[in-house]
Formats: structure tokens, sequence, C-alpha cells
């Protein structure tokens, strides 16, 4: 697909994964729209690389449609990659004094973390089946984010994982369901992945899971996941797929 001069909205764009993506989408020439609700740091990247910002809560319809709309504006809309992140509850099952896990820890995680997932992709979607098919009949690919806990949740991460889960579950079924018109789904599956968002605690991190990732022997790179989302926007050839960004590692259950 030739994404040069063609729009971008990156969801969570002021993030660590979200603005490795941005900078890397903006380096191959694509017309990035950064949509997130960290106002400070959305608007210092966007200054910086001269793109918009658009506040967006990934709940709200009109957040989202005012994003895709801001992207529609600069060029025709191929690319959807989404990182935003949000509140999760956690906790065991059954925790140690006997009583379940409070339905709000899962039903909080689940909103923002799979429903959000499928609200922004039905609306990107939606609109890139408006747009003119390139000369091989792409219109667009959809990137979302799930994690390598949909694979191996450790203990106390049930809400997450389900979520998660949720995500690479939805990824083959979307992209059947958007072949006719063009479309790509795709998901990556990071691992641990350090960001900006762990600040001090980053060392600390870094000598905790580094070690146990089999190679290299390190946590990974916001810029790595950023490398990825571009390899698989440019290569049509990946669709219906989760790639895990991992390392070869696999979550010890705790």
């Amino acid at each position: 697909m030739q994404i040069s001069g063609s729009s971008a909205v990156v969801f969570g764009g002021a993030g660590g994964l979200g603005e490795a993506t941005v900078r890397t989408l903006h380096a191959a020439g694509v017309r990035v729209v950064i949509a997130d609700l960290a106002d400070d740091k959305g608007k210092e990247l966007a200054a910086e690389l001269a793109v918009p910002y658009v506040r967006t809560d990934v709940t709200n319809d009109e957040d989202v449609l005012a994003a895709i709309s801001a992207a529609e504006e600069l060029g025709p809309l191929r690319i959807s990659v989404d990182t935003h992140g949000g509140p999760a509850g956690g906790g065991r099952l059954v925790g140690k004094d006997g009583a379940p896990m409070e339905m709000e820890a899962f039903t909080k995680t689940i909103t923002f973390y799979l429903t959000a997932v499928f609200n922004v992709m039905r609306h990107v979607a939606a609109a890139m089946a408006r747009q003119e098919p390139d000369e091989t009949g792409a219109r667009g690919v959809i990137i979302n984010t799930a994690s390598i806990a949909a694979y191996e949740g450790q203990i106390g991460q049930l809400p997450y994982s389900a979520a998660k889960g949720g995500v690479v579950a939805m990824t083959l079924v979307a992209a059947r369901d958007l072949s006719p018109l063009g479309i790509r789904v795709m998901a990556i599956a990071p691992g641990t992945i350090n960001t900006p968002a762990y600040g001090k605690a980053a060392d600390q991190l870094e000598a905790y899971w580094g070690p146990q990732v089999p190679f290299p022997k390190r946590m990974g790179r916001s810029v790595e996941y950023g490398q990825l989302a571009l390899s698989i926007a440019e290569n049509d050839y990946l669709n219906g797929e989760t790639i895990r960004l991992d390392g070869a590692l696999r979550f010890p259950p705790k």
C-alpha cells in the first residue's frame, strides 16, 4: 500500500508506543493526526512535527469521529493505529480474604481495553470504506494493540488478559468482514516495552524484566513498535494476524 501522502490517526498518539508510531509514520511521509487525552504531551508533539492534535476520548463517539475527520482533511485515510491506554483493574479471581473480584474491576478494564478498541475500529473502518482504493484495491489498514498477556496472563491480570484476548480474537474476524472493502486488520502484541510512562521506575523494571527476555536481553523499545506498525502498513500481505513483539518472552505465572 502506498502510504506517502496518505493520512493516519494514532489513538493514544501522545503516549510511549503512540508517540513512536507518530514519529515513524511522519518520517515516512504520512500525514498523521495525534488523538489523545494527554493535552500537554499531545500539543508539544504536534507543535514539534507540525501535525494536528485532537483531544480524543476513545469511548466517546464524537471525539473519535472528530479525530477521523481531521485525518480525512489531510488526505485519504489509510492507516489507523490504536495504542490508547486507560484504567485497568486487577487482582485474583478470589482474594485471600475469600471475596470474589469486584465486578467493576472487570467491566472497567473491558470498557477501555476492548470495547473502546472496537468503537475506534468500527468508526475508522466506515471512514476508510469511503476512501478511493489505490491501484491494488487497498483502502487502508487498522492496527490494534493487544499484549502477550492475551496468551500468558499473569496472576492478577484476569480482566486485562480477557480484554487483550478479545482484541486478538477480533483481528481475524474483522479482517474477514472488511476484506471486500480492501481494508486489512492487524494487531501487535507487545511484551515488556520500556516506555517513558514508567519514569524513575524504568531502570528497576529493566533490571527485573531484561534478563528474562531470551534475546535481546532487554525490554523492548517504543521505536520497535513504531517500526513494526510501519512495516504492517506497507506490506499488503499482512492481514488478520497478531504479531508478538516480545523478544520470545513468555510471561511466568507471576
